[in-house]
């Protein structure tokens, strides 16, 4: 009773700390939209690296980075032989994911530069803001 008492605590604990993360880069990413305005362009590519894409318009620049997979996490199903000491085994198995409620986190940030100049950070509606954070957390100053 004292171990499964104590797994319990453990998984609490791991969840709690992966809420509080998520919500550091929530904030980092909301943050990002105001603070990174007026970074000139080689500190962008500086802390965020090569953009996934890039295109140029009317005198502006559009600089996009990816986070995530978009995977929408569902449950997965697994078959599995398996064998040793002269005996074989037949296994399956049922995932379901523990964290994000079943959906993919994703995120496109594009900053629109003008003059060489960061003047825009965008997100996509729906996007996931922690993975938004994931993308400018080395240009925030973020560990």
């Amino acid at each position: 009773m004292g171990k499964a008492l104590a797994a319990g605590a453990a998984l609490a604990g791991v969840v709690m700390l992966a809420g509080c993360a998520d919500g550091t880069r929530t904030q980092m990413a909301q943050q990002a939209q105001t603070g990174l305005v007026g970074m000139p362009k080689s500190r962008l590519l500086s802390c965020a690296g090569v953009p996934a894409r890039q295109a140029a318009a009317e005198g502006r620049e559009y600089y996009t980075y990816v986070h995530g997979s978009g995977y929408g996490g569902g449950p997965s199903a697994g078959i599995g032989i398996g064998g040793g000491s002269g005996n074989v085994g037949l296994g399956l198995g049922l995932g379901f994911p523990l964290f994000g409620g079943g959906s993919g986190g994703y995120c496109e940030a594009t900053f629109v530069l003008q003059n060489d100049v960061v003047r825009q950070v965008n997100y996509p509606a729906g996007a996931s803001l922690p993975d938004c954070g994931s993308i400018v957390q080395n240009c925030m100053g973020a560990p």
